[in-house]
């Protein structure tokens, strides 16, 4: 069966970037020309995902009306001889459908993927992350290799994955791999957050993963860990536990993962993605070089 659903989490406060996010989505924030979400669309498009289940929370209403066609702006683009700003709203007419629906409690991201159940039936289906971008200017395949080994080696969960330095994988769900192949690996448990010393790999799960249906009933059945949250990983785990079959993909080189969940992460984001802009680039890169010139040498 084709995979053409993704289910997006967009639920988060986005606390440790206040106070952007006190009125603003952090899924909304721009990345050079485009706010996050925008990217992750993109990419999913680009994979063959027709269909976008957003799962929202408070104050998320902007994704919905980013995503709606705009006539009025659109006429008065028209009237203006604008025609240069009517292209920067083609997305508006992708062939895509979306979907919104609620989390109402904020319980964690199994949670934020169980409320889109009901929505999803009994359907493969994508789950990307709606705060981070993966690739320069979300120029990544990793959604299409997720889905076609999926497909391919039947598998239930297929997971992308990211090296990350050692000392970073105290932030991240990491995979203990067993067996590996050409362009995917056999998942024999996910540990998360370790220490250091005692991660299996440095391979994080890079948020964009494929499921069958039947992950919900192991949300379902996850009891609430940390802070009353329910744990994807968690649900992950105990797929595995049953006999599950859950394979990984690692990125590419060229497929870094840009996670705009705190100030460090986004404005390296911005700065990247606004340096190798095609169409402002070149004049930010040479009035950088200026301005570090001018700046006093750090100690």
């Amino acid at each position: 069966m084709a995979v053409d659903l993704a289910v997006v989490p967009v639920a988060g406060r986005g606390t440790r970037l206040l106070p952007l996010t006190k009125s603003q989505p952090k899924e909304m924030l721009p990345v050079g020309q485009k706010p996050v979400v925008q990217y992750v669309a993109d990419e999913l498009a680009e994979a063959g995902v027709r269909r976008l289940v957003f799962v929202t929370g408070p104050g998320k209403v902007a994704i919905e009306n980013h995503f709606d066609i705009n006539e009025e702006l659109i006429a008065r683009l028209r009237e203006g001889g604008q025609e240069d700003m009517l292209a920067k709203l083609a997305f508006e007419r992708e062939d895509l459908e979306y979907f919104y629906t609620r989390q109402r409690r904020q319980l964690g991201l199994g949670h934020a993927i169980l409320c889109a159940k009901q929505i999803v039936s009994d359907q493969p289906f994508v789950v990307a992350l709606g705060d981070s971008i993966i690739g320069l200017h979300a120029e990544s395949d990793v959604v299409r290799r997720t889905i076609e080994i999926f497909d391919r080696e039947q598998a239930d969960a297929v997971i992308a994955f990211e090296t990350v330095p050692r000392q970073d994988v105290v932030h991240y769900g990491i995979a203990r791999p067993k067996a590996v192949h050409a362009d995917f690996f056999e998942l024999e448990d996910l540990v998360e957050k370790p220490s250091p010393a005692d991660a299996p790999s440095c391979l994080a799960v890079a948020g964009r993963y494929v499921f069958r249906s039947s992950i919900f009933k192991f949300i379902e059945e996850t009891p609430p860990g940390k802070g009353n949250e329910i744990q994807l990983t968690d649900a992950i785990g105990a797929l595995l536990k049953s006999g599950g079959k859950v394979l990984g993909v690692p990125l590419t080189s060229g497929e870094h993962r840009y996670d705009i969940g705190n100030f460090a992460s986004y404005f390296r984001a911005f700065v990247e993605f606004a340096l190798q802009d095609p169409e402002y680039g070149t004049a930010l890169r040479e009035h950088t070089r200026q301005l570090l010139a001018r700046l006093p040498a750090s100690e």
